[in-house]
């Protein structure tokens, strides 16, 4: 493949490009199962000049371990993984498939990453792409949590899951509600869940800790409640994916 920008000769199909310093590649969709990874790298949705939106796939494989030899295994098929998506340097990243090597390639890479399930993963990110045109809010976590109420249930665990929702390029805003204390009790720990989205596309997330319950608002950049979904499902999957579901 070359260079969609200086026809320079590229390694593997979509590789960033070290002689104009250009991307290729717009988007890389994993799908993950515990034993391989396959990447597929799509170029941008504006690129005019190319009729095949797929640049290329490339598949890498692990025998996974048992016991003690589990994890270095794991890190490095990680790794392997995280190196392709290196040599791409896409904006965003789209992964569906198994959840514990997800979590080791985002543990290694620093890209935005997004939940995708569906029978067929490169098909959904490409309408969802094509649809989705929200605004990235590029503040950090931290910056985006405020309102009146500035206790959290849970504690350390409870700004966690806070934070890991803030993180969202898509969330403005985390503002924490009031403790409601009177629920039922739970010996299940901190758990999280972001709930329906309402017309305007902001959602809702809900923290329990015992027989505590505490609803924060979040603001984000969808504009209806069908993006403001798709917003909600991402949230629930990195909750899950960080154990707090």
């Amino acid at each position: 493949m070359e260079c969609r920008h200086c026809a320079s000769p590229l390694e593997k199909p979509g590789d960033f490009c070290l002689v104009c310093r250009e991307e290729n590649t717009e988007a890389v969709v994993l799908e993950a199962a515990r034993d391989r990874v396959t990447l597929t790298m799509l170029a941008a949705e504006d690129d005019r000049d190319r009729t095949e939106p797929v640049l290329g796939e490339t598949t890498i494989t692990t025998t996974p371990e048992d016991g003690e030899n589990e994890p270095i295994e794991l890190r490095n098929f990680a790794g392997l993984v995280g190196d392709e998506i290196r040599r791409k340097r896409p904006e965003e990243v789209y992964a569906g498939g198994e959840r514990t090597v997800i979590r080791a390639v985002r543990e290694d890479v620093h890209h935005k990453f997004y939940r995708v399930d569906a029978d067929d993963p490169v098909g959904e990110v490409r309408k969802r792409r094509g649809t989705r045109a929200l605004d990235v809010v590029e503040t950090p976590p931290v910056e985006k949590i405020g309102g009146s109420h500035s206790t959290l249930i849970g504690g350390r665990t409870g700004m966690q899951a806070i934070q890991t929702v803030a993180g969202h390029p898509h969330v403005k805003k985390v503002i924490p509600g009031p403790i409601d204390a009177g629920g039922n009790g739970s010996q299940s720990g901190l758990r999280a869940k972001v709930t329906r989205a309402d017309d305007g596309g902001n959602v809702r997330m809900l923290l329990r800790d015992g027989s505590s319950v505490q609803e924060n608002r979040i603001v984000t950049t969808a504009r209806d409640r069908e993006m403001g979904e798709r917003i909600r499902a991402d949230l629930n999957d990195v909750l899950a994916e960080d154990e707090f579901r």
